[in-house]
């Protein structure tokens, strides 16, 4: 299970080589945070709308909400803001998107927990080359009450031997490489495998981490 992540500073630069994002005019990238939680609004690549070229950073809130649900969302009683790669074929809540509507998720890393129950530690797993990469991500759009909010899941699959460590489960990293072929609509590639576990590291994290509400690049500082 993914269930925190982190970001640090990306560039408007660093988003268009990467991703071909088209930046808005004067509008400061997004800002890093070092602890986002399920159900932050988080900022996500997708391709843009209506057959425009190139693609953009939308703010969408991280527990993907299908368009069929039609209760208040304080009312959903499930938990949507992981989808296994296994079974998201086949799931009502994740296979629209995953056919139509795949976005990439900026990230720095993500944090695992380890150890016996009452002393579980925290840690930061990032990439050993690059300061920053994509997780893979479907995304919805949810109506209600006369409004609409973007609505995202990370997906999962079976953990490489570093994550083993610490779960059965790790993110879905995407290569630079592979952004085109995800984002290729409709059931582009499907990129399940675990990225390979020796171009990844991990490191103690600072245990304030377990608090949602605390933030700050100290949190994953290197020892």
């Amino acid at each position: 299970m993914t269930a925190r992540f982190f970001r640090g500073e990306i560039s408007w630069d660093a988003y268009a080589e990467a991703a071909g994002v088209v930046a808005p005019p004067g509008i400061d990238p997004p800002e890093p945070r070092y602890n986002i939680p399920p159900m932050s609004w988080v900022p996500v690549i997708r391709p843009r709308l209506h057959h425009q070229p190139g693609r953009e950073v939308v703010l969408m809130l991280w527990s993907l909400v299908p368009m069929w649900w039609t209760k208040p969302l304080a009312e959903k009683n499930w938990t949507s803001f992981n989808a296994r790669t296994e079974e998201i074929e086949d799931s009502p809540t994740f296979r629209g998107a995953y056919r139509y509507r795949r976005c990439l998720v900026p990230a720095s890393g993500f944090f695992v927990w380890s150890g016996a129950k009452d002393k579980r530690v925290p840690f930061a797993i990032g990439l050993t080359d690059r300061d920053w990469f994509a997780f893979a991500g479907i995304w919805e759009t949810w109506g209600h009450d006369g409004g609409e909010i973007d609505t995202f899941a990370i997906l999962t699959t079976a953990a490489n031997d570093l994550v083993a460590a610490h779960g059965s489960r790790m993110p879905v990293i995407l290569a630079p490489e592979d952004f085109d072929a995800w984002l290729a609509p409709p059931g582009g590639k499907d990129c399940a495998d675990p990225y390979p576990a020796a171009a990844m590291t991990e490191w103690p994290a600072d245990p304030a981490v377990g608090n949602i509400r605390n933030q700050g690049a100290h949190l994953i500082e290197r020892g």
